[in-house]
Order: C-alpha cells, then structure tokens, then sequence
C-alpha cells in the first residue's frame, strides 16, 4: 500500500484524535516502520489495518466507521492532489464509472507497483451506477468512504448503498449509487 494512505491516515489521526492518540495506536499497533512512513513508499496494508484496530479500541468507534471516514477524508486529498482526474467530469456517477478504465490505468503507469481493487459495472446510466468491489485486502469500508467522499464532493443527490458479497471479509462489495428522488 502506498505510504500517502498511511501518511493521510495518521494526519487524520492527529487532527481528530490528538498526537498522543496516534502515537498510542503506532506503538499499539507494533507496527515495524514505527509511525515512520514516507508518501512514495509501499508498505504492508496489514499495518494500516493493525492501526485502525487500535484506534478502535482506544475510540471505541467501529473499525468499519473509521474505515469509512477515512475513505471520506482521503478523497478530498485525491482531489486536491490530483484535480487533473476531475477535469471535465460532470457528476459523481462520470467519475466513479471512470475508475477502472481511467484512473487506475493512470495510476498503474505512475505506481507499477500498486496493488489495486477492481471494479466492475454491471449496471451503468446517468442515474445509476453499480460497482462491484473486489480486493484481496478487507478494505470495502474504506472504498465506501471514497464514493461517498466522491458523492459529497460533486453535490450530487446520490444514495449510495453497499451490500457486502464477502461474507463480512470486506474483500468483494456491491455499491449501488441512484440518483436520489427530488
């Protein structure tokens, strides 16, 4: 996983939760960089998942939940760093169903390396889209607070509803998005 989710996820901490909070849940977290992580760097995505476990234990907030803001948070940060992905895109829909064939093909040729989901479309309109998640990483919540973060960043009046295909491994996820009735 590349080290910017890492970094962004421990800013987050810090402005949320306090410094003293993500230095408990790095030493918590036995994590082998030891907090130190640089944004161009690959790490073990099981690190960042030992340290949303200890954050959830120290907050009491659910895992899921905290995924889920993440997801959110994250997004805004994709979008400030990499606007040239909005250019010309219209609606949360546009974008989302650009995923595969667009942003990640871009990705791929800046990070070879990086180990991405997949999505799929099954169902695909200006008013409706289904994405179907897949991950060899348990990280489902976490790409439900990215489209929400998409959905809130575009206006649009969207429900988003995801239903988990994995037997609560948070591996394979359907997102239904539909344009919300006026």
């Amino acid at each position: 996983m590349k080290g910017m989710v890492f970094t962004e996820f421990l800013e987050l901490v810090e402005d949320r939760f306090g410094l003293e909070d993500a230095d408990a849940i790095i030493e918590a977290s036995g994590s082998e960089h030891g907090g130190s992580y640089t944004a161009v760097g690959n790490y073990d995505y099981k690190e960042m998942v030992h340290m949303v476990v200890a954050l959830s234990e120290r907050s009491g907030i659910a895992i899921e939940d905290l995924l889920h803001v993440f997801g959110e948070h994250l997004f805004t940060v994709f979008h400030r760093k990499y606007g040239n992905f909005f250019e010309g895109v219209e609606s949360a829909i546009e974008f989302l169903g650009s995923i595969e064939d667009t942003i990640h093909v871009e990705v791929r040729k800046l990070y070879p390396d990086a180990e991405l989901p997949s999505f799929a479309y099954p169902e695909r309109s200006d008013t409706r889209l289904i994405m179907d998640y897949q991950s060899t990483r348990p990280l489902a919540h976490f790409a439900y607070g990215l489209i929400n973060g998409c959905v809130k960043h575009f206006g649009a009046p969207l429900k988003v509803e995801m239903q988990d295909l994995s037997d609560g491994a948070g591996t394979h996820a359907r997102f239904t998005l539909e344009q919300a009735a006026a």
